[in-house]
């Protein structure tokens, strides 16, 4: 947790530089120890962008059930927004607040779920795969909506997926996850020490009765209680 990746008071064009070098640091492969607690991120903006609110929960695993985890710890963090918005950037928007969140913990998780993307990024280093690599611990992005990309399809089953593929060689980024039956698919990309196997296993083997998993579900619904607004 104390170690120190990068300084955050760039230029866009220092960020975007470095976001290609960091890029080359991401491990698409496995490094996966025993998980016992899995935590769920959600990034949001208050006061106009103007500060920063990170939620993570702290999920004991395995679930009591399908879907019905018990809650081991919950933190929200608030600080200032260190950059304006710009597209490819949200990672040092959002990133400074999380790891402000992660610091507050008192048992850090084994695996982190982050609403957000992973490598599916113009650059290859989305806010999870940032995340990850500040953290040094196995990541996964689970996105509403695509940043990059080109897909067909999932299937209509819970479980089936398509992928996520972009540049001139068709590198697989990600995967399209129908997650529901009757709704949107999920983007789901590896964000640090982690493949993309493991991150769509993990991922529905998070599934509760909703579109989201339960972690990043979770972490949504801790950030928008009243007292957290």
């Amino acid at each position: 947790m104390n170690r120190h990746l990068h300084d955050w008071n760039l230029a866009p064009r220092e960020a975007i530089a470095l976001q290609r070098r960091l890029a080359g640091r991401v491990e698409p492969e496995d490094r996966l120890g025993e998980v016992r607690c899995i935590a769920g991120v959600d990034i949001g903006f208050e006061q106009g962008g103007a500060i920063t609110r990170a939620a993570v929960v702290v999920l004991a695993w395995p679930p009591r059930g399908p879907g019905v985890f018990d809650v081991v710890e919950e933190v929200v963090h608030r600080g200032p927004t260190r950059m304006p918005y710009i597209p490819g950037l949200l990672s040092f928007r959002e990133v400074p607040a999380a790891l402000a969140a992660f610091e507050r913990l008192g048992v850090m998780p084994d695996l982190i779920m982050v609403d957000g993307q992973g490598i599916a990024h113009p650059r290859r280093l989305g806010v999870a795969s940032h995340l990850g690599l500040w953290l040094d611990l196995p990541t996964i992005g689970v996105a509403k909506s695509r940043l990059c990309g080109r897909h067909g399809e999932p299937g209509p089953v819970r479980g089936d997926w398509a992928p996520l593929i972009d540049g001139p060689d068709d590198e697989v980024i990600g995967a399209v996850l129908r997650s529901r039956v009757g709704v949107k698919p999920l983007f789901v990309s590896p964000g640090h020490r982690l493949s993309l196997a493991a991150a769509l296993d993990w991922v529905i083997r998070c599934l509760g009765r909703t579109k989201l998993p339960e972690p990043t579900r979770l972490a949504d619904r801790l950030a928008s209680r009243r007292g957290n607004r």
